[in-house]
């Protein structure tokens, strides 16, 4: 079901999302190392939030043949794009699609599925003004041993102030706010639901890669 932020989504990428994975490809760090650590069990579920053209779902099926791919995002017209790359692909007996909002997504609506073995929110937190609802929501339907991998954008610690500011005064051009206090939602998360964590920084902390697993 869709909402206001879809709607909003659906007109900021009405025709960004023609070139989206051309031009993300050079800012959007991290991806490889975060699709590198899923290893989802033989025949394991893989969920995205917010999947957007399927790019990463197209690159995880490619690395994980065996993983059954579920994505779901706010926007239709990214979701249009996501079906036609992942058709092309091949892949859509092994991909299901679906739009949700990321803070009350219900996967066992969407997809009949209650929980998941992977989940995956690559550059969408720093999107969504309720990005800790949203990592609540995802720890909820994690299956036993299942693992919730996170890439985004980072405080930036680690580069020249003017390269920093700048970084982020061009990121609120597009309603993107760096989540600098999310290893603090991970440490929270973890001891209030009992999960394994790690975190760090990449790239002089401009992304940040965070992983909470079920144990």
């Amino acid at each position: 079901m869709q909402n206001d932020a879809g709607h909003r989504m659906d007109r900021m990428y009405r025709f960004q999302r023609h070139i989206y994975d051309l031009t993300r490809r050079h800012y959007l760090l991290g991806r490889s190392t975060l699709i590198n650590g899923l290893v989802p069990p033989q025949g394991g579920t893989v969920l995205e939030i917010g999947c957007g053209t399927g790019w990463n779902l197209i690159e995880v099926a490619r690395n994980y043949p065996d993983a059954r791919l579920y994505g779901f995002d706010v926007s239709n017209v990214m979701l249009a794009t996501a079906q036609h790359k992942i058709a092309r692909a091949g892949l859509q007996g092994r991909t299901s699609l679906a739009v949700d909002d990321a803070t009350a997504f219900d996967s066992a609506r969407a997809f009949g599925v209650r929980a998941f073995d992977r989940i995956v929110a690559s550059y969408v937190l720093s999107m969504i003004p309720g990005w800790t609802a949203v990592m609540a929501r995802a720890v909820e339907q994690l299956a036993p041993g299942g693992s919730f991998h996170i890439v985004d954008f980072g405080p930036a610690s680690g580069l020249p102030t003017p390269i920093r500011v700048g970084l982020h005064a061009w990121l609120e051009n597009f309603d993107v706010t760096p989540r600098v206090s999310l290893q603090n939602e991970v440490d929270r998360l973890a001891q209030r639901e009992r999960l394994s964590q790690f975190y760090t920084e990449l790239h002089r902390g401009y992304a940040q890669y965070a992983v909470l697993t079920r144990r």
